[in-house]
């Protein structure tokens, strides 16, 4: 399609301006306007992005609305810089479109309470925003901006069929990837509102250097330090930030209360979709199924204090068996007995295994080349080792316990191995 097509699908009539704090002015035009304030999206203004964050960074109060308009943001400036340099002149106006509506509502099937009830038996959010999309009375929005809801649900969630679509490939790429509008806003965006310096992320430079190879992004040379600054930012925001010991506490409760009220049959998964903070705090205010009162308490700053630690081993077969949250939930009822503690008083956290990612092609001259193989701070090997070393098993108390602690970390150890 020519490039004056697709630039009138990214600028014609763009007249609506929402202001930002993080990246100032952001234009949409009417249709993506009257999604943006659809009664559907408004659930995400009221869920914090980050959840237990705010328990140690207090400015943490951004919402899921937010994160998505900033996604946006970077989509829109992202599509127009290639489009500008004929980097996509074979995808269409539909496609393009869509991309941007998938941009906007990525989160849009997101759960409380940031990721505390990732690893349940739940639908993924991503699989719960692309039925959304195609379902009423989100579809008429989506069809109004110009976009394919079959198309836009099939960028946001990776589990839906792509059929042989060259462009949706290619849009699902810039969604979730290396570069991609989510992490640039998100790592930017925690950051600003936390009050840290180290999420920052240079967006208007990274605009600049990208180009498109073999139907991916990629970066040229001048912008290769642009994966490195990102690469790292995200390393220091996980450590300081989104695995902080109090943040994982509270995160370990909540998800105990949850998983134990679906495992007691007390929770339908159904009654865990479409909520939002609040919606979420009555569900956890159900007075008589005992274990909900770990979410109660998290959302009242009494959090577990810290017992004990040790380094998460993935060769540990012992390790390796309390990713299985059963198994956690199991091991945590043999360690209170054998502490003589009630079991809704030990909580065991195992943060997800994160990718720190690497995977980008760099433009050299007339020729590409792989990012991780021209790094020598950014090795594949290295890589991995530092995203492992973030791993850390917690063993959390409830504070009125009062137990040995000296005992308890003898019994951790003697369970661990």
């Amino acid at each position: 399609m020519s490039e004056i097509s697709l630039l009138n699908a990214l600028v014609h009539h763009f007249d609506v301006v929402v202001r930002d704090p993080v990246w100032g002015d952001v234009h949409m035009d009417a249709p993506l306007h009257a999604l943006f304030q659809s009664k559907s999206f408004m659930v995400l203004d009221r869920i914090r992005q980050l959840g237990p964050v705010a328990l140690v960074y207090p400015g943490a109060t951004h919402t899921r609305k937010a994160h998505s308009l900033g996604v946006y943001y970077i989509a829109r400036r992202m599509a127009l810089a290639l489009v500008e340099k004929g980097e996509i002149d074979f995808v269409s106006k539909t496609g393009l479109r869509s991309f941007l509506v998938a941009a906007l509502c990525h989160d849009i099937g997101h759960f409380p309470y940031a990721h505390s009830l990732k690893d349940l038996p739940l639908s993924r959010h991503e699989a719960l925003a692309g039925e959304m999309i195609v379902s009423e009375p989100l579809r008429q929005y989506v069809s109004s901006c110009g976009a394919d809801p079959e198309q836009t649900a099939a960028i946001i969630d990776p589990d839906r069929s792509a059929g042989e679509s060259r462009e949706t490939l290619l849009f699902r790429s810039f969604l979730s990837g290396v570069l991609d509008p989510d992490k640039i806003d998100y790592l930017t965006r925690d950051a600003f509102y936390c009050g840290v310096p180290y999420g920052i992320q240079d967006a208007d430079y990274i605009m600049r250097r990208l180009v498109v190879h073999d139907d991916r992004l990629a970066i040229d040379l001048k912008g290769e330090m642009s994966i490195e600054a990102l690469i790292f930012a995200k390393y220091q925001m996980y450590r300081a930030v989104y695995w902080h010991p109090t943040v994982r506490a509270a995160t370990a409760m909540v998800r105990k209360a949850v998983y134990l009220g679906l495992a007691e049959g007390v929770l339908q998964p159904n009654s865990l979709y479409g909520l939002d903070d609040t919606s979420f705090g009555r569900l956890m205010n159900h007075s008589k199924f005992a274990p909900f009162k770990l979410a109660r308490e998290a959302e009242e700053k009494h959090i577990f204090r810290l017992a004990d630690e040790h380094a998460f081993d993935e060769e540990n077969p012992v390790h390796a068996d309390l990713l299985d949250i059963s198994k956690r939930i199991d091991a945590e009822s043999t360690l209170a007995q054998a502490a003589e503690l009630p079991e809704t008083d030990v909580v065991i956290d195992i943060p997800e295994r994160i990718k720190l990612e690497t995977d980008l092609m760099v433009k050299i001259d007339d020729h590409f080349e792989a990012f991780d193989q021209r790094s020598t701070l950014f090795q594949p090997e290295t890589v991995a080792k530092v995203a492992g070393a973030l791993r850390t098993i917690r063993v959390y108390l409830r504070p009125q316990s009062n137990p040995d602690l000296k005992k308890i970390q003898a019994l951790v150890q003697a369970l661990l191995g």
